[in-house]
C-alpha cells in the first residue's frame, strides 16, 4: 500500500512543479500580448473616433451654416417683397426725394389740367375723365416705374467691379469700411451714392447689416442680396470673406452674361410685340390725320365712346399679356 502511494505522491508533485514553472514562463509573455493587441486595438480605435467626431462636427457646421442660408433667403425674400409694394420704397428706388403726400398731390393736379383741357376742347365728359383717370394714376406711376428700373440697371451693372474693390481690399489688407469709403468716393452713380449712405450709417454707429438691410430697401437687387447674405454668413460663422466675395463676383459676372444672352435671344419677340402693340393706335392716328370725320365719330357719339373703352381695355390685356410673355426672370 505504502508502495503505491509514494510513486502517486511523487507524481502529483511533479506535475506541480512541471505547472509552475510553466506559469512563470508563460504567465509574463501571456499578460505582454495581451497589453500589445489591448493597445493595437486602441490605437485603432482612437484616429477612427477622432475622425468619427470630426465629421459629425463638420457636418453640424455646414447644417448650421445651410440653416443660417435658409433662413436670410427668407427674411430677404420678404423685405423684398414688402419694398416692391410701398410707394414710398418705389421713389426711394427712382431716386426721387419727394414723399408719397407730394406724389398723390402731383398725380391730382395732372389729372385735374387733362380734365380741363378735355372739357376745353369740348370732349365727351366720360372721355375726359377717363383720360384724367389714367393722367392721375397710370402716367405717375409708370414714370416712377421707368426712373426705378432704370437706376437698378445702372446699380447693377457696376456692383460686381465694387465687390472686386473689396476682394482687392481685404487681400492688400484694408479692413471692410475702408473698402466701401473706396468704393462710394471712386465708382459712379447711383453706386456711390448708395454707399455713401451705408458709409454715413456706419458712422453713426450702425452695423453693417443693418446698413445693408436699408440700402437693400432702397435697392431690392437680387446682387445686393447675395451680398447682404454672404457678409450675414460670414460674420457669424467666419472664414474667408475675400474667397466669398471672389466667388460671388464671379457668379454676378456670370448672371450678367446670361442676362445679355437671353437678352439678345428675347429681341424678336420683343420688336414682334412692340410692333403689334403700337399698330392700332398708330393706324388710328394716321386715319384722324387724313380723314378727321371719319374718326370723329368716335369721339362725338356715345356708342363710340364705348367702343373706344373697350378696345382700350382690350388693348391693354393684350400689352399686358404679351409683356408677360416676353418678360424673362431668372
Amino acid at each position: 500500500m505504502n508502495a503505491m502511494i509514494i510513486p502517486i505522491l511523487i507524481a502529483v508533485l511533479a506535475f506541480a512543479a512541471i505547472a509552475g514553472v510553466g506559469f512563470v514562463f508563460a504567465g509574463p509573455q501571456t499578460n505582454a500580448r495581451v497589453q500589445k493587441r489591448a493597445q493595437a486595438i486602441a490605437s485603432t480605435t482612437t484616429p477612427q473616433r477622432e475622425r468619427v467626431a470630426r465629421q459629425r462636427s463638420a457636418a453640424e457646421v455646414a447644417g448650421n451654416r445651410r440653416k443660417q442660408l435658409l433662413k436670410s433667403l427668407k427674411d430677404q425674400e420678404r423685405m423684398q417683397r414688402k419694398a416692391s409694394v410701398t410707394l414710398g420704397a418705389r421713389l426711394q428706388q427712382a431716386g426721387l426725394s419727394i414723399s408719397v403726400l407730394q406724389f398723390w398731390i402731383i398725380s391730382g393736379v395732372l389729372g385735374l389740367i387733362v380734365v380741363v383741357v378735355a372739357l376745353l376742347l369740348r370732349a365727351n365728359l366720360i372721355l375726359a375723365f377717363g383720360a384724367a383717370f389714367v393722367a392721375a394714376l397710370g402716367l405717375p406711376r409708370w414714370v416712377v416705374g421707368f426712373l426705378a428700373k432704370r437706376r437698378t440697371k445702372k446699380f447693377t451693372e457696376v456692383f460686381a467691379d465694387a465687390i472686386d474693390i473689396i476682394v482687392r481690399g481685404i487681400r492688400s489688407g484694408l479692413p471692410v469700411g475702408d473698402c466701401l469709403k473706396i468704393i462710394a468716393r471712386e465708382s459712379p452713380q447711383p453706386l456711390a451714392g448708395e454707399f455713401q449712405r451705408l458709409v454715413e450709417n456706419l458712422a453713426m454707429g450702425v452695423t453693417v447689416e443693418q446698413g445693408l438691410e436699408k440700402m437693400y430697401e432702397r435697392m431690392p437687387t437680387s446682387e445686393l442680396r447675395f451680398f447682404t447674405i454672404v457678409l450675414a454668413i460670414q460674420s457669424k460663422t467666419g472664414g474667408n470673406l475675400a474667397e466669398a466675395l471672389a466667388n460671388l463676383s464671379t457668379v454676378l459676372r456670370a448672371r450678367k452674361l446670361m442676362r445679355e444672352k437671353i437678352k439678345a435671344l428675347s429681341s424678336e419677340a420683343i420688336a414682334s410685340a412692340s410692333i403689334i402693340g403700337a399698330m392700332p393706335p398708330g393706324v388710328m392716328t394716321m386715319v384722324m390725320l387724313t380723314t378727321p370725320s371719319y374718326m370723329m365719330m368716335m369721339f362725338t357719339d356715345k356708342r363710340g365712346n364705348v367702343m373706344l373703352l373697350f378696345a382700350v381695355f382690350w388693348m391693354s390685356l393684350g400689352i399686358f399679356v404679351m409683356r408677360r410673355m416676353i418678360n424673362f426672370k431668372f
